[in-house]
């Protein structure tokens, strides 16, 4: 129960400080901005990286439901703590949006929908693309054998980085199903009308990197 807990955590405090820094810094679909974009990728991926090192030991920090696919598909764990897994990252994702709302309730909420001229055709291959790089970024350092060790989460956290800046042009960022249900239940609108986009395209870039990764590592 402690790793499905630590999952739950760590989800809340990745949407709490990466979604609450968006607010904060006003990085909305309407203008970004660079300040905007850059301090808000920096937020998801430090938040990352503090998860990482607080409860890695515990549970791996998965904190993402498309990494847990990845991760079962690669064989790692079991298809029980997978769905637990994901059970508890939306729980924590809903706790953290909620705390979130709970401070600028008439404010947005960092939430996910596609940006002005980017179509859910074009958002739905940007999510899928970023997250199988994400993903498989994450496998690759994680393995027990050809992976990066203590640096992991480190390495993690600077590709969330990485994804944030170059994705948030496109759909605001997702790569985490977790992250954009959280804050579209209380967004409500365009957030959560789009929001099949920001669970299944993930998904499919985790299952993705998952089957290029074992590939690779064969």
């Amino acid at each position: 129960m402690k790793k499905y807990l630590a999952e739950m955590v760590g989800t809340m405090v990745l949407v709490l400080m990466g979604c609450g820094a968006a607010v904060s810094l006003g990085c909305s679909s309407a203008a970004p901005g660079v300040p905007g974009v850059v301090g808000t990728a920096l937020a998801f991926g430090l938040a990352v990286v503090a998860m990482a090192y607080a409860i890695g030991g515990i549970s791996g920090c998965h904190i993402n439901p498309a990494i847990t696919l990845g991760v079962w598909m690669s064989g790692r764990m079991s298809g029980k703590d997978a769905i637990m897994y994901v059970i508890f990252q939306v729980i924590g994702a809903i706790i953290g949006a909620a705390i979130l709302f709970a401070l600028t309730p008439t404010g947005g909420l960092g939430q996910n929908v596609c940006q002005e001229g980017i179509n859910p055709a074009t958002g739905f291959i940007a999510e899928l693309v970023f997250t199988f790089v994400f993903v498989l970024v994450v496998l690759g350092t994680t393995d027990s054998e050809k992976g990066a060790g203590n640096l992991a989460g480190l390495a993690i956290g600077l590709t969330l980085v990485l994804v944030h800046l170059v994705c948030i042009r496109y759909t605001g960022t997702s790569v985490n199903p977790a992250r954009s249900i959280g804050p579209a239940i209380f967004a409500g609108g365009e957030a959560l009308s789009q929001l099949w986009i920001f669970i299944l395209a993930p998904l499919c870039g985790g299952a993705l990197a998952a089957g290029v990764w074992k590939c690779l590592s064969k």
